[in-house]
Formats: C-alpha cells, sequence, structure tokens
C-alpha cells in the first residue's frame, strides 16, 4: 500500500543545563492510508516527543530535532516552513490530547473552540462553521450539541470533554489522526466509550490514527500494528496478533506480565524492576539490560539493531529467540511466587472485625444568595454499610464521583461525617476530637493518590517519613533516623537518598515514599485511596506487590480504593462496588469476579481491556451510556436504572434492598431489583 506517513531515523535532543538529553534515537517507522499503528511504552520512552517532532511542537530552545526526515503526502515536513507546517497541522494532521480539562481553554465556549480549526484552514462563515461544529458533537455523542455549542468546558463531564476534543480534532476531516494517551485520565467505563467511538469514527471516516498508551491492553482489540519504544528506541514491532502471540523482546514481555487481568490465575503480578535510564546518558549496550532478566555480556556491550525475525515482526534483542520461547510458556516462573519480602509470611484474615462502618452519610451542603442559604445537598456518601476483618483487604471500586475516595476520607475523620457510625477495633470514633482524633490517627493512616502533590517538595525524604514519628513524640532522634533507614528498605528504597527531595525521585519511588511514611507509626489500618492510578502499569505492579507483601508480612489491614476491578483481584480479600454514594454489591473476590450480579459490576468487569487481540474480538462488551448522574440531583428509585438496559418500571420508582443472596455460603450482598436472575 502507499504510505501516507513515513518517519525515517527520526533523532531528537533537549540541551539542557545538565547536558544533552537523548529523547528520540533514530526511530523509523510508516502508516498507510486508513491504518492504525499504536506507539506503547512507559512514561519517558519517547512517544509524545516522537509525535511531537512529526508536527514541529517541539518547543525549541531547549529541544531540536537533530535529524531524520519525516514525509507526510510527499512532503518532508520537517523542510517546511513554520507557515507551511501550520497549514498541515489541525487540518490534514490533528490530535486528540490526553487531558481533556488542560487541552480547552476555560474562557472559550465550546462551540468557538471546534470551531476555531474550520475557520482557519477554510474559507467558511460563521454559521456555516457552527453547523458543522453541531454535526461533530451529534456524531461524538454530544447530546442537545446545538445548545451546548454555547457552553464552557467546565460544565462538560471529563468524558464529554474528551468527546469535545475529538470533534475539535475530526472538524477537518484529517487524513492522520494522532490520540496522545486519549483514556488515561478517564474511568475504564468512559474508556471504553471513547476507544469504541474512535474506532467507529475511523472506520467512517477512512482515516489513519496513531494511538499513544502506556497501556498494551487497551490498544490490543484497536490497531493493526503496535511499535513498542524504550529510552527513546523503538524496540519492537509487529502487527497486532503477532507482537501479542509472539512476544520477542523482554521489555514487552514485561509489559504484558505487569498488566493485570480479570481472566488470570495468577496472585501475583510480575512487574519489571529498576526504573527507566536517564537520557542524559547514551546507552552502553542495550538500555534495558539493567532491566532485563534475559541479559547476556553482549547485551552489555552492544546495542542491537532492529532486526527483521518474521515477516513484518522487527525486534532489537540479541535474545529475542529465548523471549519468545519464555512468553510461550503457560506457567509462571517460580521466582514471581516469592514476595518482595522473602517466602509467604502466612498473615490470614482472622474472624475479627477491626472496622465497623454503619449507613455512613457525608452531604456537602449546597448554598445560594446572599445569605448563602442550603438549597440541596451533594450525597457524596449516602448510607454505607460494610465491615472489615484484622489483615483483611477490602476493595472499593466504582466511577469517579461515586464516592469512594470520601468514604476513605470520612472514615479517618479527614471529613466530619453527617451520619451514621464509625467502629474501630471495638471503639466508637465517630465523634471523636482534638488529642483523642490525633492519637487514632497513629493507627489509621492514608495512601494518597498522587505521588506528586502528597509530598512536601521542600522537605527531605527523611522529614517526610520522619514527621508521624516526630508528631507523636516515637523515639529520640538517632532511633527515628534508624527507623527511616529501616522503612526506606522495606519499600525498597536506598537510605542513602534519604537527605534527596521529592522531585529528584521517580513516581514510583515517590509512591514508596508515601508509602513509607505511612508505615512510620505501625498503623493497623490503611486506606489506599486510588495508589496507582497515576503510574505506568510496570510501576503498578511493582506497587501493588509491595503493598501485598507488607500485609502478609505484618498483617496490615486495607481499604483499598480504585476504579479498575482489575487490578483489584490481586491485593482483595473481598470487594465492595460503589455507584453514587451507595454500594451496590458486596462479596467474597472469587464471587465478584467470576459471577457478577449487579449489572453495574458486569458494566465495570466488560469496560477492562484484555491484552490478547483474539480474546478482545471476540468477547461481548457492555459500553453504558452516559456519565455518572449528579448527586445532588440522583435519579429517583435505583441511581443506576437510566444506565442499566436491564431496567424495569419497579427500578424507576423504588431502591432496591441490599440483601443477602447465599444463605449456605459467605454473603454476598446486591442492591438490584432482578439480581436472581444473575445468580
Amino acid at each position: 500500500m502507499p504510505q501516507l506517513l513515513e518517519v525515517r531515523d527520526l533523532v531528537t535532543r533537549f540541551d539542557t543545563e545538565d547536558g544533552v538529553v537523548h529523547a528520540v534515537n533514530g526511530i523509523s517507522f510508516a502508516l498507510a492510508a486508513g491504518e492504525s499503528l499504536a506507539i506503547v511504552g512507559e512514561s519517558g520512552s519517547g512517544k509524545s516527543v516522537s509525535v511531537l517532532s512529526i508536527l514541529s511542537l517541539i518547543p525549541s530552545p531547549p529541544g531540536r530535532i537533530a535529524g531524520g526526515e519525516v514525509w507526510f503526502n510527499g512532503r518532508d515536513l520537517l523542510t517546511l516552513s513554520p507557515a507551511d507546517i501550520r497549514k498541515v497541522r489541525g487540518k490534514d494532521i490533528t490530535m486528540i490530547f490526553q487531558d481533556p480539562m488542560t487541552s480547552l481553554n476555560p474562557v472559550l465556549t465550546i462551540g468557538k473552540q471546534v470551531t476555531e480549526a474550520l475557520t482557519n484552514h477554510q474559507r467558511i462563515g460563521r454559521a456555516q462553521a457552527e453547523q458543522k461544529a453541531e454535526e461533530m458533537l451529534n456524531l461524538v455523542g454530544i447530546p442537545d450539541a446545538k445548545a451546548r455549542l454555547k457552553n464552557y468546558p467546565h460544565q462538560f463531564s471529563g468524558g464529554q470533554r474528551q468527546r469535545v476534543g475529538i470533534a475539535m480534532a475530526l472538524i477537518t476531516d484529517p487524513s492522520l489522526l494522532i490520540a496522545d494517551e486519549p483514556t488515561t485520565a478517564l474511568d475504564v467505563t468512559i474508556q471504553a466509550q471513547i476507544t469504541e467511538l474512535v474506532a467507529s469514527l475511523q472506520q467512517q471516516l477512512g482515516m489513519a490514527i496513531i494511538w499513544i498508551t502506556h497501556d498494551l491492553g487497551v490498544v490490543a482489540g484497536l490497531v493493526e500494528k503496535v511499535a513498542v519504544m524504550y529510552a527513546g528506541f523503538i524496540i519492537e514491532m509487529a502487527p497486532v496478533r503477532d507482537l501479542y502471540s509472539n512476544t520477542s523482546h523482554p521489555y514487552t514481555l514485561g509489559l504484558l506480565e505487569s498488566l493485570p487481568t480479570l481472566e488470570g490465575n495468577v496472585e501475583r503480578l510480575i512487574p519489571i524492576e529498576g526504573s527507566p535510564p536517564d537520557l542524559l546518558q547514551s546507552p552502553q549496550g542495550c538500555p534495558f539490560a539493567p532491566r532485563c532478566r534475559f541479559v547476556v555480556d553482549r547485551c552489555r556491550e552492544e546495542n542491537p539493531p532492529m532486526s527483521t525475525i518474521a515477516a513484518e515482526h522487527l525486534a532489537a534483542c540479541w535474545q529475542w529467540q529465548v523471549v519468545r520461547d519464555e512468553a510461550k510458556k503457560a506457567d509462571q516462573p517460580a521466582a514471581v511466587k516469592k514476595t518482595l519480602l522473602g517466602e509467604e509470611h502466612g498473615h490470614e484474615p482472622v474472624p475479627e472485625t477491626l472496622l465497623e462502618v454503619t449507613d455512613l452519610k457525608k452531604h456537602f451542603p449546597i448554598r445560594q444568595g446572599i445569605f448563602r442559604r442550603q438549597v440541596g445537598a451533594v450525597k457524596a456518601v449516602d448510607g454505607v454499610t460494610f465491615t472489615i476483618k484484622r489483615g483483611e483487604t477490602l476493595g472499593l471500586v466504582g466511577e469517579s464521583g461515586c464516592g469512594k475516595s470520601t468514604t476513605g476520607e470520612t472514615i479517618l475523620h479527614l471529613l466530619e461525617p453527617t451520619a451514621g457510625q464509625v467502629i474501630f477495633d471495638g471503639e466508637d470514633i465517630t465523634s471523636l476530637k482534638g488529642n483523642e482524633l490525633r492519637q487514632l490517627r497513629r493507627r489509621m493512616q492514608m495512601i494518597f493518590q498522587d505521588p506528586y502533590s502528597s509530598l512536601n517538595p521542600r522537605l527531605t525524604v527523611r522529614s517526610i517519613i520522619s514527621e508521624g514519628l516526630d508528631i507523636h513524640n516515637i523515639g529520640d532522634k538517632g532511633e527515628r533516623r534508624e527507623r527511616v533507614s529501616e522503612l526506606m528498605k522495606l519499600v525498597g528504597l536506598n537510605p542513602y537518598f534519604a537527605g534527596r527531595y521529592p522531585h529528584e525521585f521517580s513516581g514510583g519511588q515517590r509512591q514508596r515514599i508515601g508509602i513509607a511514611r505511612v508505615l512510620a507509626t505501625n498503623p493497623s489500618f490503611i486506606v489506599a485511596d486510588e495508589p496507582i492510578s497515576a503510574l505506568d502499569v510496570s510501576i503498578q505492579a511493582q506497587v501493588v506487590n509491595l503493598l501485598d507483601d507488607l500485609k502478609k508480612a505484618f498483617g496490615f489491614t486495607y481499604l483499598f480504593i480504585a476504579h479498575d476491578l482489575s487490578m483489584v483481584r490481586y491485593i482483595s480479600d473481598r470487594v465492595a462496588v460503589m455507584y453514587l454514594g451507595r454500594i451496590v454489591e458486596l462479596g467474597e473476590r472469587d464471587e465478584i469476579f467470576e459471577k457478577p450480579i449487579h449489572p453495574y459490576t458486569q458494566a465495570l468487569q466488560s469496560a477492562v481491556p484484555i491484552p490478547n487481540p483474539e480474546r478482545e474480538a471476540e468477547r461481548q462488551r457492555i459500553v453504558l451510556e452516559g456519565d455518572v448522574p449528579n448527586p445532588a440531583d440522583p435519579p429517583q428509585g435505583c441511581h443506576f436504572h437510566p444506565r442499566c438496559q436491564y431496567a424495569s418500571v419497579i427500578c424507576s420508582n423504588e431502591y432496591p434492598e441490599f440483601r443477602n443472596l447465599r444463605v449456605d455460603a459467605k454473603p454476598h450482598r446486591v442492591a438490584c431489583h432482578h439480581a436472581e436472575q444473575f445468580c
């Protein structure tokens, strides 16, 4: 097929005070009209810099394109003048960006932003442009499109903002669409909506697509070929089915092994140990060698070239045949059955309740007018009841906005409960205040979602970890320093770096610092609030394994909050599914995953990508329509019924009882009028 885009030996550098950053190191690939390619790799691998280089969007200085050619429709884009490249950008090649909030201008209406590219590149009147914009919003599934052209970005949900971004990218009928991590900031249910939407639009409009992602599971059923990047190099490239079935590079294999799946029968994820290399240094030998379990002496001495190892399958690895043989083995290596802390420690949940939450509510008042009278309330948590046994992990899952994080914060008294009762270790802590509450927090801690904003940038790692020891007067100065060293070793950090600041660490290392800080006061209960959502999948596996190891070693009790059921599978003993402030299903982990009962749980599971193109193509997805309703004005009856394919008249009139459907087995509670038909 004639090539629409052909990238040849592209090299991009950034000149910094510390030296030259080797961001892109001679990559080459081609894309035909209507074809789809995924570029996959961890953060910092060079994915986004590569496509920004194609469009001459690298800021200069410090960036510069140091070599290569980018041929598009017969022209080398790198030789075009700034005026000529602007005629290509936004018209023939367009881009969907990662964060739908920051990529939209908050002070311009959606109509103004969607029509901007059209009026810049075509001679078209305002009325015609607005009509075209209305058609595009309808095409991407924005209801009442004509009226919503007058709205601003903050008046849209995250999923709707990303749909607006897609409409902006498609309004000029581009030949090539670049989607830069377009679903990373979204829930799995909204992610499923967006990926299916873009795939269907590609079929309708016949455009080529470059998907950029760190998650091989997302693109398994979306693209025709995949390029895997590491340290600025493309290290494997193949048709999508061949890449998954005949994986030939250890880094690609590591990315696949790190992925959680709902179909997996192993109890432990296999992380890629270590961190990506420092791009200030040109690698001696293969850049992946320090993290590779197949490494030989030649790997450390000589960087392997990209070589054709099968039809259309290229890999840069001296050990590709050994890797391919390993990838085809059905069983996991025995070594991964050990924990990071050594052998299994044997801490099992005991039948003793540590935490009991009864009818917990947290409502935020809505006030209006000059006298700030209350006119309503956001019912973030609206009657949640559950227990957690000592040494157990309860996974709490649901979409953004369902009340998961508010539940954890209310239990810990970071937010004052509106109603309900919280009993911790036999003591009613619902109304504790002052010094009693401070003493309690020594035993109840929280791991926060964002490893960047949750650490004080002005404090050293030693000060961050020892802060709880200082507040509660635990040990003297020498004992605290020793405790910090022990904790850093425990979470896999070198105590030598205790004097460094958070910005000197990677995202995964920062999350380990946050975990060490939590462990300092020897808590018995930990709320882990989305502790992995901001991390690459390979680093996610490391953090989840670490939390599981700590539980087995020390008997910690967790409330593990997440929106991704597949990751929860590997760490939880029981799972609670939350929707719009209430728990809709609660049961043993295997029960929830093997036979989910509530339609919402079924939809959440269905939305999780399967990192296997054949199984992804065979399964039937349940794609939820719309977003989570406004908790200030929840639907009458069952809150889920407007999005439920099984809803009946009773669902719209009466909220279902949260009842146990298991008489002779462990409890499995569901809030659904039609639950029996799914048992």
